[in-house]
């Protein structure tokens, strides 16, 4: 039975002559399955038909036959003078058959089913964070991108990648690049008075491989966690998927509230705290109720996770010590990452571990990728050891501040009687609380629409929030777009409100 193979596109083209099936419906068939299956991605180019028919060992015919009953049915996109391409924007029946693609496959009657832990991530992929096209305000988390030192930063890439060392471009050590640690360590020594050596230090890809590690490492399913609510997604989520079961207990305006979580689960296993600024809400655990949770944990057995995500940026008074500095018992797990000092796609964290945790942490390090890329780890080395690391840091304080004012400033001025906000002695996002009644999912999705992007208060709750919110980022914009985005998010609030302004004012609709 004579047959044509493509090796292009992947493979994915099989014609047989002998069938009684149109040879162009055949390669239809072929290519709208690839299309299906998401083997041929939106955007993708396809060949010429001219390419195509050569490789095939069909007329060219066959091939325009083939590419104008996909572009008649949505599949392919054809631009003139630049080729054919898997369409982007897919009909709705294409979205209906990828979503039956994801259901698990039958085998003798019987679905294969995921694992307990694959169905505890699966019930977290709504929230998996998608990157967006463009940076909006008022999206949180992204540094001053556009303040960042490249050309220092490309000039000690240069240097590593013009003589790259054999030990940069072989296997890497799992625990990280050994100078790196030394220079984490020294560096969180003087600016965060956390008491750890290099040896304790691992460096990670990113604070959320550092929960993965810290679920599997340290917790049983069916383990209780104390979470504080609200609480950061991620880290729930990395806990949650282990099978943990969450504790969520309240926090006020001294951190969360111990006496409330040893109520709620006695025999907590972990406590995930973001005590130098609550997570969303912005306040600092306060020293008595640090002390008070270091003692519930060392009398209860219970590993305490400190993440210390931006830790670096307070505005008011001296910067704070770190819960880890304050531990006697070896009890905390110390979490930092460079995403909000640097460049999120740098993807480099760390974690420093009780001397007793390293061992297992550095196995379960390797078990989970190996290493982080060894030249980034190198150039980091250099970019803190050189003293940029630190300049970058003080520049970037002054330039937050001035941030954070001009947007309270235009906050207040397009939607004070809508939004509640107040500035805030640190970090790179803050709180706002809208009027009552208005529903900060509505708001959000009103927001997105019209370019800005804020999230909404309660997606950091397990249950209904007192009162609705959105979390604003402000480092990464300039004063010009803070203004714009302000004045396009009070547009989004007054929507959700049927409120609308007229010559200076708001009147109701």
């Amino acid at each position: 039975m004579a047959k044509y193979s493509s090796a292009l596109p992947n493979g994915l083209v099989a014609l047989d002559a002998e069938s009684r099936t149109p040879l162009y419906r055949q390669l239809y068939d072929s290519l709208r399955g690839a299309i299906l299956s998401g083997q041929l991605a939106p955007g993708t180019r396809l060949q010429s038909t001219r390419e195509m028919a050569v490789e095939l060992g069909v007329s060219r015919n066959t091939v325009v036959n083939a590419y104008e009953q996909l572009l008649a049915e949505g599949y392919l996109d054809g631009q003139v003078g630049s080729g054919t391409y898997v369409s982007r924007a897919l009909p709705e029946d294409l979205l209906n058959v990828k979503a039956v693609t994801r259901i698990a496959k039958r085998a003798g009657g019987k679905e294969l089913g995921l694992s307990e832990r694959g169905k505890a991530f699966a019930a977290f992929a709504p929230f998996v964070p998608r990157a967006p096209d463009r940076v909006r305000p008022f999206q949180p988390g992204i540094p001053a991108l556009d303040t960042f030192p490249f050309d220092i930063w490309s000039k000690l890439a240069a240097r590593h990648w013009r003589r790259p060392a054999d030990s940069l471009l072989s296997y890497g050590e799992p625990q990280g690049h050994a100078p790196l640690r030394r220079a984490i360590a020294s560096y969180l020594g003087l600016s965060r008075a956390v008491r750890c050596e290099p040896g304790q230090v691992v460096v990670v890809d990113g604070a959320q491989m550092a929960f993965d590690l810290i679920a599997r490492v340290l917790l049983d399913p069916g383990d209780a966690v104390w979470l504080e609510e609200p609480c950061y997604p991620g880290a729930r989520a990395a806990l949650t998927a282990a099978g943990a079961r969450p504790a969520h207990v309240p926090v006020d305006e001294e951190g969360i509230d111990v006496n409330a979580g040893a109520a709620l689960a006695p025999g907590a296993r972990l406590i995930y705290v973001t005590p130098s600024h609550q997570f969303p809400l912005g306040m600092t655990m306060s020293l008595p109720r640090r002390l008070a949770l270091l003692d519930w944990a060392s009398r209860a057995g219970a590993w305490v996770v400190e993440d210390d995500f931006d830790s670096e940026y307070r505005y008011e008074g001296r910067p704070l010590a770190s819960l880890q500095g304050l531990d006697n018992d070896g009890r905390v797990v110390y979490v930092g990452t460079f995403s909000k000092v640097m460049f999120p796609s740098l993807r480099l964290g760390y974690l420093v571990a009780p001397p007793n945790l390293v061992d297992a942490f550095i196995a379960a390090r390797a078990m989970s990728g190996r290493h982080s890329p060894s030249v980034e780890q190198a150039v980091l080395t250099d970019f803190i050891e050189e003293g940029y690391f630190g300049r970058h840091i003080r520049r970037m304080r002054t330039l937050y501040r001035e941030r954070q004012a001009a947007l309270v400033r235009a906050l207040r001025r397009e939607a004070g009687d809508l939004l509640e906000v107040e500035p805030s002695p640190a970090g790179i996002h803050l709180a706002a609380w809208l009027r009552e009644g208005l529903d900060d999912r509505e708001v959000s999705r009103e927001a997105l629409a019209r370019g800005v992007e804020v999230r909404p208060m309660s997606a950091f709750y397990s249950g209904i929030p007192p009162r609705g919110g959105i979390e604003l980022g402000y480092a990464a914009y300039n004063e010009e777009k803070l203004r714009r985005g302000a004045a396009r998010l009070a547009e989004a609030i007054r929507a959700c409100a049927g409120v609308r302004r007229v010559y200076g004012r708001r009147r109701a609709v």
